[in-house]
Formats: structure tokens, sequence, C-alpha cells
């Protein structure tokens, strides 16, 4: 308690009518607002404050002033309030104080401390990414579903509703956000400045490839051309498309592309997805946009602020094993545009030739063996020339064309110029 409270002061006579010094309340009163009392009369100015008297303090007074926050009995009395962080400046300053000269109230702390950190957990408020999918494992081993959702499309599945769930979080203001969207052209990391819409907008065009091989509706119509002449194409036709919209024709179409890859016949799987020069199998289409919503949706985060966290580890092992099958053609292709140089020897399709080893670490990591001589060579394990190590994030920073190939943390050994060619045909696989 604080020493003003064990001052004296004159005051009126007690409710017994005794006269003298009364003590003081310990704790003041709560003073009345001027509209709820009477007010003082205009004409009539405010009375003077009595002046204190200057007679001692009443031996109570006294009593009270020697139990200042700098008694043993007081301090710790505190020792509860302080563990809770509940004490003013003052006291905890006080309390610490006293705790480094009072060895029984030191122990006291610490177990207070430790029971209070055992009440209230310093929980992170962000909710685990893992819990959509134990939630959806718990009631699928309860009922399964009837029509499920192919292996192959899980992964979308989950990145799809990841990044809805965050385009739900943001405000309409930060629709417009700037994102950059970088990738690797062949030689050199390059970029385009856009926004969190423009973005979306991107996934939609890309997308409605995917939906068109499958019989769905194309956001484009009859448009076609590689992903960067669709993304064209859609920006200039939805320019003036308000944000609820914009995510509103990406959720409805990746909901329907989930519904596709569900009813469709096995057959299905297999059918061939044209991206421009190249194509994918649906099967592998389906992990490439699940790859590109989740970096994108980091895109996005990192402009809004927005905590973020990777793929869970089985669908990021897919992802990162989709990288992994695609290297061997996109060596192939570098070669063809004079990027890379030349193979020591041609393999014939299916004869054993030279292999990279690739080791990918941490989550969702592997083992794979690249042909380096041909697409359709056999990579052998006896047969690698070289080893490169690199951690999943890594990689996959890598391959969405974040991260120069030279500039990658991997580890390395054996021919020098084989690893280059698997570093920069990682990095060519990304695209706007």
């Amino acid at each position: 308690m604080s020493e003003e409270f064990g001052r004296g002061g004159a005051g009126p006579q007690d409710g017994n009518g005794a006269s003298g010094l009364p003590r003081p309340p310990r704790i003041p009163l709560p003073r009345a607002a001027a509209e709820d009392g009477p007010g003082w009369p205009e004409s009539a100015p405010a009375p003077a404050p009595s002046p204190a008297p200057a007679s001692p303090p009443a031996p109570e007074m006294a009593l009270t002033s020697a139990m200042a926050p700098t008694s043993h009995k007081v301090l710790k009395s505190l020792l509860g309030a302080w563990a809770l962080a509940a004490c003013s400046p003052e006291e905890t300053a006080a309390v610490e104080a006293h705790l480094t000269d009072c060895a029984t109230c030191a122990d006291e702390a610490v177990r207070l401390r430790e029971a209070v950190a055992l009440l209230h957990p310093e929980d992170n408020l962000d909710l685990d990414p893992r819990l959509r999918s134990r939630v959806l494992a718990s009631c699928l081993g309860r009922r399964p579903a009837r029509v499920p959702v192919p292996a192959w499309a899980a992964p979308y599945d989950a990145e799809t509703a990841r990044l809805d769930a965050l385009l739900h979080d943001i405000g309409e203001a930060e629709w417009q956000a700037p994102v950059r969207l970088r990738w690797f052209d062949g030689e050199r990391p390059t970029g385009r400045d856009t926004t969190v819409a423009a973005v979306i907008g991107h996934l939609t065009a890309v997308d409605g490839l995917v939906a068109r091989t499958l019989g769905l509706p194309d956001p484009l119509g009859d448009a076609t051309g590689s992903p960067t002449e669709r993304t064209e194409a859609l920006w200039a036709a939805r320019s003036t498309m308000p944000p609820g919209a914009v995510r509103a024709e990406w959720r409805e179409q990746s909901r329907a592309l989930i519904r596709g890859a569900s009813f469709a016949e096995e057959e299905a799987a297999e059918l061939a997805v044209p991206y421009g020069p190249s194509a994918l199998p649906v099967r592998e289409a389906f992990l490439d946009r699940a790859f590109e919503c989740w970096i994108h949706a980091e895109d996005i985060a990192d402009a809004v602020d927005y905590p973020y966290h990777p793929p869970s580890p089985g669908h990021l092992h897919e992802l990162v094993g989709l990288a992994a099958r695609m290297l061997p053609a996109a060596i192939a292709a570098r070669r063809r545009a004079g990027l890379a140089p030349p193979p020591h020897a041609l393999a014939v399709a299916g004869a054993p030739g030279r292999s990279l080893h690739l080791e990918v670490e941490g989550s969702g990591g592997g083992h794979w063996h690249i042909p380096l001589d041909s697409p359709a060579a056999t990579a052998l394990p006896g047969a690698e020339v070289a080893h490169v190590a690199l951690d999943a994030m890594e990689f996959c920073r890598l391959a969405a064309g974040h991260v120069h190939p030279e500039d990658a943390a991997a580890g390395q050994s054996g021919d020098r110029g084989a690893i280059l060619d698997a570093l920069y045909a990682t990095a060519s696989l990304s695209r706007m």
C-alpha cells in the first residue's frame, strides 16, 4: 500500500458523534461525477479544501505506515501476483529486489512461476497446418467417402483449401497488395510485379487447362496457348472484376476439378494436359497445380504478412517426387536449346547410363537417381557420377525459381558439370 494512506487528516465527526481526528478510509471512496450530484450554484464558488492539520498521525496510522511494501511479510504476500505478472511496476521492482536477498522467497517464487507455466502454456495461436488432414482422416475413418478423392488429387485438394482459408482472412484492400512473381527463364532469374487478385487470376487461367482435359468448363472458353498466354488473356478479360468475384471463380473451378477427378474413370488419370510445348498426364498435372498453388499462396502470404506453412510431409514428398521425375526431360530440353553442354555419350532407351544421385533431406524428402545422358535411360545407383543433397524446402524454392541454381544451399560431390546441369534444370522447371 502507498504511504499516503498512512497520513492523518482532519474530517467531520464520526457517526457516533465522537470528536477528534478520525481515521481516513484505507481506500478512498469513489468520487461522484459532476452530473450525478446537485452541483454548485453558479453564483457560489466551490469551497476551498481544508488545510491539512499539523498534528502528528494517529497511532493506528503509524502502524499502517510500517506495513509498506518493503516489509518481508507484505512482499511475500505479493509473490502470487508477481508470478502472474499482475503487480504494478513499483511492486514488481520491490519484489524482485527482495528476491535477491531472501532465499526463502526466491525458492517460493520459482515454484509459483513453474506452476503458472503449467496453468498457462504459451501455445501458438495459429492453427496447426495438419489439422485439416487429421480431421478429414478421422471423419473418413468413421464413414468412408462414397466417392473418395484420388490419392494423386489429394495434395491439390489440400493446397486449394489452405489458400482459400488465407483469402477468406484478408481484407478487401489487401487484394491490391503488390506481389512479386518470380521464376527462372532458363538463363537468369526473372519476375513480374502484380497484385493478390492477379495471382488468383493466374491460377484460374492455368487450372483451366486441366479443366478442359477433364471436360469441364474453361474460364477462357475455347482459347488455347501456353500458361503465360492464357494468364495475359484472363488478366485482360477480368481487369475490372471485384475481388469477391475473382475468388469465387477460382474457388468454384478448384472444387469442380476435385469433383471431376473423383468421378472420372481410371483412364482419365493418364489423359495429357497441354502446357504449351510440353504436356503432363492428368495425375501429374494435379500435382503440378498443387505445387504452384502452394508457392503462389506463400507469395500472397508474404505480401499481406500472413503466417503460412509448408504442405504436410506426405504431400510434400509427392511434390518433390514430381520435380525429380521431370528433371531428365528438363536436362534434355536445356541441351536442345543450347543452354547446357551435350551428354558425354547418348544412351539407348532402357539402357543404363550415367546418373546423378539426388538426395532431398528433411520432411517430405527422399532419394532419386536422375539419368544424365538420355531421359529414357535407366539410372542405376552404381553408375552415379555425382551426388547432390538439398533440404526439401530449398529444393522446392529452387524448383519454383526463387533461388539461383549456383546460390542453392546444396551439398555436392562428383562431376561438377553434371551437378550444374541438374541444378539449372531444376530451376528451369519454374514458370510464371
